[in-house]
This record gives structure tokens, C-alpha cells and sequence, in this order.
């Protein structure tokens, strides 16, 4: 007797082990990457704790956020990526598999080893290709903020900075 399986069932299963690492699909390829350290942890709870709607900002975004949430994309390999951090403007639907909603805006911090998961093409060029409008990497060694949107340059900022998401959100990366 066979099976067969594909990616998202081994992703999901591997999060239910309690592995220690975390896996996603983009473009065809199973990328990996260890489970995230306390320097890590740490900065990304201080941008979610920050995380807040812009007063009088016409969209109504409600700022909700999901940290290490798998993300189906809809592209044609239907890749499934974890952000650091997903930001949604409604909050998504409760579900034990990959949610198939497109976050307005991405949150992502560097390990060390695994700089070209987030900084290489299948890291922000990924995301904004699918309908993300904020892409932001944030590496807590250096404090260099990058700050991707569909139609500008990479911006490099230095942290502490505060920034204004398109989708009507302000966060403080720090």
C-alpha cells in the first residue's frame, strides 16, 4: 500500500510534531529554516505589540495580525509561505490549513544563514507579486529596516523608525 501526499500536508504535520523548524513551498521548491531564536522572537513582538490603525485614515483597516501563519499564494506552483508576521486589514478565517488570504502587508526578521529566504527573490518580490503592498524586513543585528511596495526602490531606513502602510496601518520597528 502507497500514499501519496503533497507539500501542504507535510508542512502541516510537521507543525503538529512540534518540529523545530519551519518549512514552506515557493516556486516549486521546500525551503526551511530553523526555528527562529530569541533575538528574533523578541523583535517581532515588539512590531506586533506597535502595530496600530492611522488616526483619521479613510480605509478602516483593522490592523489584525497573525505571526508565523501559513499563507497560500495563488500563484501556479500554489506556494505556501509563513511570514513573520502577515497583516490583514479583516480578520481571516479560522482554519487548521494554510489560509488563502492575501495579507495587505508582510513583516519578515533576518536570521543569520537564512538572509536570502527574505532579501532574495522569493522573499519580497514574491510577496508583492501576489497582491502584498508592504513588505517589510527587518534586521535586528544591524537595525536596517527595508521597505519594499509594488511601484518604488527598496527604501533602507535605519531603526528606530515608525512607517505608514498603504493599507492604512502604522507600525514601529525597533
Amino acid at each position: 500500500m502507497s500514499a501519496t501526499i503533497d507539500i501542504a500536508e507535510i508542512i502541516v504535520w510537521t507543525d503538529a510534531a512540534g518540529a523545530p523548524v519551519r518549512l514552506e513551498y515557493v516556486r516549486g521548491r521546500a525551503k526551511w529554516e530553523a526555528s527562529p531564536s530569541s533575538r528574533h522572537q523578541k523583535a517581532l513582538q515588539r512590531i506586533e505589540r506597535s502595530l496600530r490603525p492611522i488616526p483619521g485614515h479613510p480605509g478602516g483597516c483593522a490592523c489584525f495580525a497573525l505571526s508565523d501563519t501559513l499563507i497560500r499564494f495563488g500563484d501556479p506552483d500554489r506556494s505556501i509561505k509563513r511570514p513573520d508576521l502577515a497583516i490583514f486589514c479583516e480578520e481571516p478565517p479560522d482554519t487548521d490549513e494554510a489560509l488563502e488570504a492575501i495579507p495587505a502587508a508582510v513583516v519578515e526578521i533576518l536570521s543569520p544563514g537564512y538572509e536570502e529566504k527574505d532579501l532574495g527573490p522569493d522573499g519580497a518580490p514574491f510577496y508583492l507579486a501576489y497582491g502584498v503592498q508592504d513588505v517589510l524586513i527587518f534586521d535586528p543585528r544591524s537595525g536596517a529596516v527595508y521597505h519594499d511596495t509594488p511601484d518604488a526602490a527598496r527604501r533602507v531606513l535605519a531603526a528606530p523608525v515608525t512607517i505608514d502602510l498603504r493599507c492604512g496601518c502604522r507600525v514601529t520597528v525597533a
